[in-house]
């Protein structure tokens, strides 16, 4: 899994928050965009583009883009 490219997918995921102020240090449940339905869709990414479950856990448990990132790399494929 590419990191950038990662970062890119998950800026996606937002209509209208600007991409150039989403980073890897970014709490991204601080975003003001930052829904249940945009969890949804993150995990839908997920599953879709990376062949990874992600879960709600996964998101409560981290806090930046980055965090999530690795928890990502770290599970095993689905």
């Amino acid at each position: 899994m590419e990191k950038n490219q990662f970062l890119q997918s998950f800026a996606e995921q937002f209509d209208e928050t600007d991409p150039s102020v989403i980073t890897f240090d970014t709490e991204f449940k601080e975003l003001e965009e930052w829904s249940s339905m945009v969890a949804l869709m993150i995990i839908a990414m997920v599953d879709e583009n990376y062949n990874k479950k992600l879960t709600g856990a996964d998101l409560r448990e981290t806090r930046t883009i980055e965090q999530l990132f690795d928890r990502i790399v770290q599970n095993k494929p689905a």
